[in-house]
Formats: structure tokens, sequence, C-alpha cells
């Protein structure tokens, strides 16, 4: 990849993720302001806005694969960058929290071009150094999920509209600048027709099923994800009773997270799959991730939580390998469908997972109190347990 098509693709991915991360210090303060300063309203409303956007991203991620699979690329990525950037000012002159929920749902069918940025990845990196080249997309994740809550945090301390009006300039910025330098990856003879079919989830699902090694794998990658939730969903809940953390601790410990990640993704993932092979370390990642899960939720302090990061932050070995193997049961013309389908896999688990893991942390402290208060964690790391197993059966083949 040329540098600045390379640069573009990774700032896209970025700025998707500060799509999310950049709500989550401000966006329950501006809720609780249009409810009159209700709290518990303010949480119901706020529950509705995450479920609608991984409903929203259920449905446009294959829409924006199969769009890219048959257009190129090219313009789903702009197309998807500028819709951000008129979602973040939508979101900034809300007069109403109605408004505020209009947003969202353009905000989760914009920011699926994720998908259509590792299709592009898939389309213009050779076979062999694809994994390297998703672990930089995972780099890229990390940055944003550093940046996103400590920008939002920052600029929304005076105003918290503020972070939308940045965001939104941020966006169309990029817009502006891929339209310049970004080519186009996909050639017209490689290009796929639209059909509905393969747009809805159910259609795109169906090519998850065209080989066995490809519907385990993505299989593994819903027990993956269904793992991940934990995190947003449970850490600052379980730190918070268990450690007696506050806001500036968990910020920082986040802030953690995504530096990890970024050296895990960014730096690591090419001398190991070079090393040892996708396989290995995909399910290597995996083993590790479920350890660190696992003492995250067993330790009795919170220095012995913090130790269990750089185990959890080795997990990102999975995702790019992962990408990899199933990149190559895929033609050219249809690796934009199989990015949606994988995008709407995730978004699945974001329906479930996140109420599953805080029920099991409510029962644990309601019914069972100092009996064991990281189930949550422990349950994501058996879940990372049995997608290790899953992951190493059906990868048997590739090996």
């Amino acid at each position: 990849m040329r540098r600045a098509t390379a640069a573009f693709i990774l700032i896209t991915v970025v700025l998707d993720v500060l799509a999310l991360g950049i709500v989550i210090p401000v966006l329950p303060k501006l809720i609780e302001g249009f409810m009159g300063g209700d709290t518990a309203a303010a949480a119901s409303i706020y529950g509705l806005f995450i479920t609608l956007w991984a409903v929203m991203q259920f449905f446009g991620s294959p829409i924006q694969g199969a769009l890219s699979d048959h257009f190129g690329r090219r313009p789903i990525v702009l197309a998807s960058n500028f819709g951000l950037g008129i979602d973040y000012l939508v979101m900034a002159l809300a007069p109403t929290v109605w408004w505020l929920l209009l947003g969202r749902v353009m905000s989760g069918l914009t920011a699926a071009s994720f998908s259509t940025a590792a299709a592009y990845i898939a389309d213009v990196t050779p076979k062999e150094k694809r994994a390297a080249a998703f672990g930089m997309i995972g780099a890229a994740f990390g940055v944003g999920f550093v940046l996103g809550p400590a920008l939002g945090g920052l600029l929304g301390h005076s105003d918290p509209r503020l972070p939308f009006y940045v965001a939104a300039g941020l966006s169309l910025a990029n817009a502006c600048y891929g339209w310049f330098v970004l080519p186009e990856s996909l050639s017209p003879d490689k290009r796929e027709r639209f059909a509905w079919k393969r747009a809805n989830p159910l259609g795109s699902l169906r090519l998850l099923r065209s080989h066995p090694e490809l519907f385990g794998l993505a299989g593994t990658a819903f027990l993956f994800n269904v793992a991940h939730w934990v995190l947003p969903s449970s850490f600052v809940l379980y730190t918070g009773y268990r450690y007696g953390w506050d806001a500036r601790t968990v910020g920082l410990c986040l802030a953690a997270v995504g530096v990890a990640n970024i050296i895990s993704q960014g730096f690591l993932v090419k001398p190991v799959v070079a090393a040892i092979g996708e396989r290995r370390a995909l399910v290597i990642g995996l083993i590790l991730g479920a350890l660190g899960m696992a003492g995250m939720g067993l330790s009795p302090n919170g220095t012995g939580f913090m130790l269990m990061m750089p185990l959890l932050a080795l997990m990102g070995l999975f995702g790019p390998s992962a990408q990899s193997l199933m990149t190559l049961r895929v033609p050219v013309n249809e690796q934009g469908q199989l990015q949606g389908a994988l995008s709407s896999v995730q978004s699945v688990t974001g329906l479930f997972a996140p109420f599953m893991f805080t029920q099991v942390f409510a029962w644990f402290i309601a019914s069972h109190p100092g009996t064991l208060p990281g189930a949550p964690f422990v349950l994501a790391a058996l879940t990372l347990a049995a997608g290790a197993l899953l992951g190493w059966v059906v990868t048997r083949e590739h090996a």
C-alpha cells in the first residue's frame, strides 16, 4: 500500500472508534440534561441508544460490504466518512433527546465503514502479509479507544456538545482528504453485482457457511466478541465494587488497555505470525486472553488486576490472524460481503452479551456477596477457552 492510502484507511478506523469512544463520557450527561436531571430515566434512554446502535450496525455492515463489492471501496469509505460528519453535527445541534437518538441511528449505519476498510486492506495486501496489515487496523482501533474517551472528557468538561463539533470537523476533513489521495482498490472486472439477498444480514451470513473452516472461524470470532463485551459492560462496575476505583483510576486503566492493544497488534502480530503462523497465533491469543480474563476475575486486589493486562493485550493476536485466514477462503469480489458479515456477527453479540455480563455480576454480588464478584470475567475466560478449542479444531485443514 502507498503510505498516503495506508494512512487514510488507518485514520478512518481511528475515527470510527472515536464515534464510539468520544460519546462515552458526554452522551449520558447530555441525555440526563434533556431528562431534567432524572438519572434513572436517562439510564433507560442510554440503554436504548446502545441497543439501537448495535441493531443499526447489524443491518448496516452487510449493506456497506455488498455496496463496496459492487461500486468499489473508495465511494463507500468516503460516503461513510461524510455521513459520520453529518451525524456528529446532528448530535451537536440536537434540540431534544429524540434528535440525539436519530444521531445514534445514523452513527450506527455510517460507522460500519470498518468492514469496508478491512475489505480494502484485503484487496491491496498480499496474502502472506494480511495478518500484519490487519494488525495495524487493530492498532488503529486501539488508538481510537485511547483517544476517544480522553478527548470526549477533556472537551466535554466545559460543554458536552463540543466533542461532537470537533468530531464532525475531523470526519468531514478526512472525507475531503480522502477524495484526493484514496485510489480505488477493486477493479471493475472483479466487482460483484449488488443484490439484496447478499446485502441483508441473513444473506451475508450465508457466505460464512460456504466453507467449513470459514464457518468455524466465524463461530470462533462470535465467542471472542461475546467475551470482549465484559470490558465495556462490567469493567467500571466491577473495579469500583471490588477495588474501590474512582473515575480517574478507571480512565487511566482503560487508557493502559488501549496502549497495550496498540503494542500487541501494531508491533507483535507481524513477527509472531511470521514465526508460528496464523493458526497457532490465533489459538495462543485466545488462550492468553482467557488467562488474563480469569486472573482479572479472581484477583483479590487492584494490583493483581493490573498485572493481568499484558496477558489480556496478547489476545490481540486473534483478530488479525483470524481475518487473514478467512480472507483466503473468499474471492476478491466477495471480500466486502465477508467483512460485512463479520461485522454483523459482532453486532449480534452486542445485543445480548452486555446484558448477560451485567446480570451475572448483579446476581453474584446480590445473592452470593463475597463469593465471586469477578464472575463476569471468569465467564468471559471460559468463553475464550471454548473459542480457542473451536479455532484449533476448525483450522486443521489449514495446518
